[in-house]
């Protein structure tokens, strides 16, 4: 049987849950409301990009399968995800492919 995009999707994200907090990348202090409050591209104003996906990306995704909304349909996050970590080296490969998945399978590539 064939997993849903949503089914697919929500695996994605706890992988991208979990790699974050193996990389100690996952916060526990949620940023205040000035900095959720951002209106540019990835809060990259106020937000690291790991924050981002944290605070932003996965609760906003994860709300959207839980209230059967559609998903988007083209994202591009890889671009970002690849400039943000690239200090961490091949230490980031993981979070990169999780990263790239998401972005093929919510933009309808095939992963």
């Amino acid at each position: 049987m064939r997993l849903s995009k949503e089914q697919q999707t929500s695996m994605l994200l706890v992988q991208l849950f979990q790699e974050l907090k193996t990389l100690t990348l996952w916060q526990k202090r949620r940023p205040n409301l000035c900095e959720m409050a951002s209106t540019l591209p990835f809060h990259y104003d106020t937000l690291a990009f790991e924050q981002w996906l944290q605070f932003v990306f996965i609760e906003r995704i994860s709300l959207m399968i839980e209230k059967n909304q559609p998903l988007p349909s083209e994202i591009s996050l890889l671009p970002m995800a690849e400039e943000s970590f690239k200090n961490l080296g091949n230490k980031a490969n993981t979070l990169l492919n999780i990263i790239g998945q998401l972005d093929s399978l919510l933009s309808g590539r095939n992963i």
